[in-house]
């Protein structure tokens, strides 16, 4: 079986058969970096990523780039507001974004590349489609003549004639310099007071749907394997790189072309246009935030292409999933000393890196049949939740008896397997996190609480009890009374 993925540009699944056997160029389009990611740019991040990481995990060698766009109208309204530079608006929201990634275990790009650090190999790409006639000078800007490509609205569906039709016909500014209404900007020339770099067209700054092309090309050559982004940019900013590039080489620019469906509020896409949008960082630090691999989880439940509705209900229902899976990743932390197993205090226990899990087992080929079809993570999550599922209860089991009714060398695979394959869907959890007294109770500030509450109990104080033992149940602490008044307890 191979990995079958769903192509825009055919508008239909296809086997992945790349440009060079096991290997695959990805290009993802990134953020305009001129204020915090939401949502939105999470969902498109994560989705990628765990295409990225299941890719890697079926063998092939993924170079996978992402771009920010650092040259932009909405960076220098910004800039102007907050009476700084375009440069160092653009530098703080970068770095909000990758620390944003982090929390989130979006795995770095190989390679983040830069507009302001493309300025050649766009100014090379606009001179070369000026020279084969698909772009014109005028006024200081260049344009792109759209209807000197036939393959134009290949990628969208739509055609020149129809949305013509839909135009109100009013030419001002910017459109009465263009030869046609649909010529888009290749470069826009200088303004007073706002950034510029020299040209052989003058003074300006590149257009936005430039940038990716030139980036593409200088990072990965003509032609790539796999072109990623969300729905929204299918047009123009897509189907504008297409017309560019392919203008320009004669060679097509990706040969799969895929794309996220948006995060919706209230049945409308989350943007920072409409002011609907909830930042990554405020849902993280906010109060009752859930954990991030919650909001991980909750953007893979259902289709990459779908739109996916935010609301309370749904992140609260994807933090109780989510205690469910880490419970299952645990497990080798809580009960492996427990089981025998005899490399519980290696640096390595734990590490996907060194574990070998059956490749043929049910779970793994029920795993990668999800995945393969077109990356169905919310088929690849049923086959975690089972197997998380079937280790906490055999947890419960040594918990209140004190020895499983499981072999261990059986647990030890179904654990392994449970950690490998949700690495790859990028869910981890480890024990110093999950048991971290930040926030929380200590162990010594439980076990004061229990002596209260036999304390409490041996006096016939049963409320003052129920009321410890209620008290430790909000901390996340299960009380096991067994016979003899002793009480086990565990996180």
């Amino acid at each position: 079986m191979s990995v079958v993925l769903y192509n825009t540009l055919s508008r239909k699944k296809e086997p992945l058969e790349t440009l060079e056997p096991g290997q695959v160029k990805m290009y993802c389009c990134g953020v305009t970096v001129y204020d915090y990611s939401h949502l939105g740019h999470a969902r498109s991040s994560i989705v990628w990523d765990t295409v990225r990481r299941y890719l890697l995990w079926r063998g092939y060698d993924v170079r996978y780039v992402q771009n920010f766009t650092d040259i932009d109208d909405k960076i220098l309204n910004r800039a102007k507001t907050e009476n700084s530079t375009m440069q160092t608006v653009a530098e703080r929201y970068t770095q909000a974004y990758l620390e944003d990634m982090v929390r989130l275990n979006v795995m770095e790009a190989d390679e983040y590349t830069y507009a302001t650090k493309t300025l050649d190999g766009i100014q090379r790409l606009i001179s070369e489609l000026e020279q084969k006639g698909y772009a014109y000078p005028a006024a200081g800007d260049v344009y792109y003549s759209v209807r000197k490509f036939d393959g134009y609205g290949k990628l969208s569906g739509r055609k020149l004639d129809d949305m013509q039709a839909g135009a109100s016909g009013r030419v001002t500014g910017e459109e009465s310099i263009k030869q046609d209404p649909f010529d888009f900007a290749l470069w826009k020339g200088a303004k007073a007071g706002e950034p510029f770099w020299e040209s052989p067209w003058g003074p300006g700054r590149p257009g936005w749907h430039i940038e990716c092309s030139a980036m593409i090309r200088d990072r990965l050559g003509e032609t790539i394997d796999i072109h990623v982004g969300g729905s929204d940019l299918v047009f123009p900013h897509h189907e504008n790189e297409i017309a560019q590039s392919e203008a320009a080489t004669g060679h097509p620019l990706s040969r799969y072309w895929m794309h996220n469906g948006m995060v919706n509020v209230g049945g409308e896409k989350m943007s920072k246009s409409l002011g609907n949008f909830t930042t990554i960082r405020d849902m993280l630090d906010g109060p009752n935030a859930p954990d991030p691999m919650a909001v991980r989880l909750f953007l893979l439940q259902g289709s990459y292409r779908k739109p996916v509705d935010f609301t309370d209900e749904a992140i609260a229902a994807a933090q109780t999933s989510w205690g469910t899976v880490k419970d299952g990743l645990l497990f080798g932390y809580h009960y492996g000393a427990k089981l025998g197993w005899a490399d519980v205090e290696d640096s390595a226990f734990g590490d996907p890196a060194a574990m070998r899990i059956d490749r043929d087992s049910t779970p793994v080929q029920a795993f990668q049949t999800a995945m393969d079809d077109d990356f169905n993570t919310a088929g690849g999550l049923a086959v975690l939740f089972d197997l998380a599922k079937d280790l906490r209860r055999a947890g419960n089991v040594i918990t209140h008896t004190g020895e499983a009714d499981t072999d261990s060398a059986t647990l030890r695979q179904r654990w392994q397997t449970l950690v490998c394959l949700a690495q790859v869907l990028g869910l981890e959890a480890q024990p110093e996190a999950e048991e971290s007294t930040e926030g929380g109770l200590s162990d010594g500030e439980i076990e004061v609480l229990l002596a209260q509450r036999r304390e409490a109990r041996a006096a016939k104080d049963f409320a003052e009890g129920d009321r410890i033992r209620d008290l430790l149940q909000a901390a996340g602490i299960t009380l096991i009374d067994k016979p003899g008044g002793i009480t086990e307890w565990h996180r």
